[in-house]
């Protein structure tokens, strides 16, 4: 077996004191994690720094292909959105979930939790497999540990990896495929064996599982290549090498993805959620006016971490260029960048969005940290010490105070309203039970009242409403004259209830309308798109208008 440039130095044991802080961090780091599972059914936090849409739809537009599978016994309905056609991970996911608790919000949070906490775990090594490489080390370091407190303490990770959204696993794929890009080997197929290919394949599949997690997973890439790169010693033969397996793995699965199952069935489905997200809205400002908003912005992530961020670059460009030998380093920047770009690209500067970022950027501050008290003088050692003990507790401090603070005053009026319309419909014997709104499927996650999209899908709204005679309608604070226009074709349109919800004034009050028909139509409508006998639960059975209503 040829050897590998990419070595890593083995660890040496660390004295007593450094041992107990590794532990106590870890202890900490555990009660903060330990907290996420507090309150899974409450809002998201009232009054908080972040106000991001995705608190009233994303967990269950994402999630809906599961939701559905489960509840009503087919995950697609033709002309609704259907984001599980490009984006299946996640409800794969959470199907697999679902089978053992039931559909609700908790069970779809406390797997989100689950994966920060595997997040956690591959942090922690992916960090350790690194810590001596840059030859700063003098002493033990303890940027593993404090990695992982940083990411538990904070709060921005606190209210976002407890929603059932997509960028959490995505977090987790892409730290899961530096780990594996690190134990690659850079050797001819003749020599290679099945030990060796293991990382290779490990590789192939994680390349599509970050892609249909979320797309802009491509904007990750730059690091995973990186750190191929890094192994095979910063020669480009035998990156490509290296390559060769994984890339192969990962088209062939791609190609299969899109030409079995996408282009004969759902292909519209396919095209629909890349033409919803086809603008740019880096066109409709002055560009520099957008990169500065998006960089300005990334306070979300931390009101003192992120300038203690841009901070310990500096120190490390100029003061510790040795860090940028450990091949971490340069790999997170390089998905900081690749992320901030398509921030930047995009321009929807939503928080959430943001979470992809975060990650790498606590994970180098926590690196860079641990290097500057790293030094051979004592007098030095100790200044440099007590400077970063400053800046950690500075960091963790308000940010742990906040998070109590959540945990301490959860308020559940999402999870009223949704009830509160549930009981409202199943008290009402002669209209159908589906519901039309915004926030259909997060009502469902909840409810389990079936659902469609009123600003979303492939058909357009009044079309949708004939097709499937929803028996009522979900809209946050008034009724949009567009929603107006496609209700009244076929249906009147009657207030019946309204439910306080949230804390954003364009949205904090869930009214309840009920449709009317104008005149009889067919109970019985069947899809326009036949189905794979294998993605049924039952042979034979479609969704159509009678299963939504009843």
């Amino acid at each position: 077996m040829k050897s590998v440039p990419f070595e890593v130095h083995a660890v040496v044991a660390p004295p007593r004191v450094t041992r107990w802080l590794h532990a106590a961090m870890l202890v900490v780091a555990a009660v903060f994690f330990a907290m996420h599972f507090l309150h899974l059914n409450a809002d998201f936090p009232n009054n908080s720094p972040w106000t991001d849409w995705s608190k009233y739809t994303d967990e269950g537009w994402y999630g809906d292909a599961a939701i559905r599978h489960y509840l009503f016994g087919h995950w697609y309905f033709p002309g609704d959105f259907n984001p599980a056609v490009a984006l299946p991970m996640w409800p794969l996911v959470e199907l697999i979930v679902f089978r053992f608790t039931g559909v609700s919000p908790a069970a779809a949070r406390a797997l989100t939790v689950c994966v920060f906490g595997a997040t956690l775990v591959v942090v922690y090594v992916l960090v350790r497999r690194f810590e001596r490489m840059s030859g700063v080390a003098k002493s033990p370091s303890l940027a593993a540990p404090l990695a992982v407190l940083l990411l538990c303490a904070s709060p921005f990770f606190f209210v976002f990896e407890r929603m059932a959204i997509l960028e959490p696993l995505l977090i987790l794929l892409t730290l899961l495929a530096l780990l594996v890009s690190s134990r690659m080997h850079a050797v001819h197929f003749r020599a290679l064996g099945w030990r060796e290919a293991l990382p290779s394949i490990g590789l192939g599949l994680l390349l599509p599982a970050m892609v249909l997690t979320k797309t802009t997973a491509a904007f990750l890439m730059p690091a995973i290549a990186y750190m191929m790169w890094a192994r095979a010693g910063h020669r480009v033969r035998a990156t490509l090498r290296m390559a060769i397996i994984p890339v192969i793995l990962a088209a062939a699965i791609w190609l299969a993805y899109l030409g079995l199952f996408v282009r004969p069935h759902y292909l519209e489905d396919y095209r629909y959620l890349f033409s919803a997200n086809a603008y740019t809205g880096i066109m409709l400002e002055p560009p520099a006016k957008v990169i500065l908003t998006t960089i300005v912005d990334g306070a979300w992530m931390g009101q003192v971490l992120y300038p203690v961020f841009f901070g310990a670059l500096a120190l490390t460009i100029f003061w510790r260029p040795q860090l940028f030998r450990n091949p971490l380093v340069p790999a997170l920047l390089l998905w900081i960048c690749g992320y901030v770009a398509f921030l930047a690209y995009h321009n929807n500067l939503q928080p959430r969005y943001y979470m992809v970022v975060a990650a790498p950027i606590t994970v180098f501050v926590a690196i860079a940290l641990d290097a500057f008290r790293q030094t051979e003088a004592r007098a030095a050692k100790i200044a440099g010490g007590l400077v970063v003990t400053a800046v950690v507790l500075g960091i963790l401090v308000p940010d742990g105070m906040l998070q109590a603070q959540f945990v301490a005053n959860p308020e559940y009026t999402f999870r009223d309203a949704a009830n509160g319309v549930k009981r409202v419909v199943e008290a009402d014997q002669e209209h159908s039970r589906l519901i039309l709104s915004i926030s259909g499927s997060d009502i469902t996650l909840f409810t389990g009242l079936p659902s469609i999209d009123d600003d979303f899908g492939t058909l357009d709204l009044d079309e949708r409403v004939k097709a499937y005679r929803p028996g009522w309608y979900v809209a946050w604070n008034e009724l949009d004259d567009d929603k107006m226009d496609a209700l009244t074709e076929v249906d009147r349109v009657t207030r019946v209830a309204a439910f306080p919800a949230m804390d954003d004034p364009e949205r904090n009050l869930l009214i309840l309308y009920r449709l009317d028909p104008k005149q009889e139509t067919p109970k019985v409508l069947k899809a326009k798109k036949a189905l794979p006998k294998a993605l049924q639960t039952k042979l034979g059975q479609q969704p159509d208008a009678t299963q939504l209503q009843h």
